[in-house]
């Protein structure tokens, strides 16, 4: 059956590394809302120009807009076997409308990488990335970044000028109290796991593992 997958964590939680290894792991793509928004806006589909008129006016894609967006990615034919959704849905109303797309395909599976906030603001107040691609340099210190270049594009790296503990705090509130509402709309879900994210990256990658086969089990028992 498909994995059909919903990650969910704060800035810092390691849901992109994750959802990296998770993605060649079962062969499916990783779906990020901006590259559905560039590769709509490239194919010149009506949803993409609309879209672009929209950002090119400075405003944000509404959640119809971003709807028909999500509708035309997960319609091609490289998402047969699953698909991962990074980014959506950022919204109850979103959740709502992705519910509907669903429709006829294999249940959705729901990852929470949990992590405590003050190892959240560890982690990003220490966080360096690559200048040119920004790609996280994963183990590099900010001591060591002045020595050390991007292991994906071999770009020189650097410290986000956000990356202060004050904003980086900020940054957390908002996602908590956006992010809230949508993990209660999906946890009493059968197919709904979260996962400790404060753990080693080995350990959380054998329990998002575990987790995975969890909710594949209980949806293909479910069908």
């Amino acid at each position: 059956m498909a994995l059909n997958l919903i990650m969910l964590g704060a800035p810092g939680a390691g849901k992109g590394t994750q959802a990296d290894r998770v993605a060649a792991q079962y062969g499916i793509p990783k779906i990020s809302t901006g590259d559905m928004l560039r590769e709509a806006v490239k194919a010149g589909t009506e949803i993409g120009l609309r879209a672009k008129a929209v950002m090119d006016a400075g405003q944000l894609v509404s959640d119809e807009i971003m709807i028909g967006i999500v509708k035309e990615r997960l319609d091609r034919d490289d998402v047969k076997a699953g698909f991962i959704l990074d980014g959506f849905p950022r919204t109850v109303a979103q959740a709502k409308s992705l519910d509907g797309l669903m429709d006829g395909r294999d249940p959705l599976a729901i990852i929470d990488i949990r992590v405590p906030e003050d190892e959240l603001v560890r982690r990003l107040t220490g966080r360096v990335i690559c200048q040119n691609c920004g790609q996280n340099a994963e183990g590099v210190s900010v001591a060591q970044m002045a020595t050390t270049v991007c292991t994906k594009c071999g770009g020189p790296l650097k410290q986000r000028a956000d990356d202060t503990e004050a904003v980086v705090r900020d940054r957390l509130t908002v996602y908590a109290r956006n992010t809230q509402p949508l993990v209660d709309f999906y946890q009493s879900r059968p197919t709904f796991r979260s996962i400790d994210g404060a753990q080693s990256f080995e350990q959380v990658t054998a329990a998002m593992k575990q987790a995975l086969t969890d909710v594949q089990s209980v949806a293909g028992a479910s069908r």
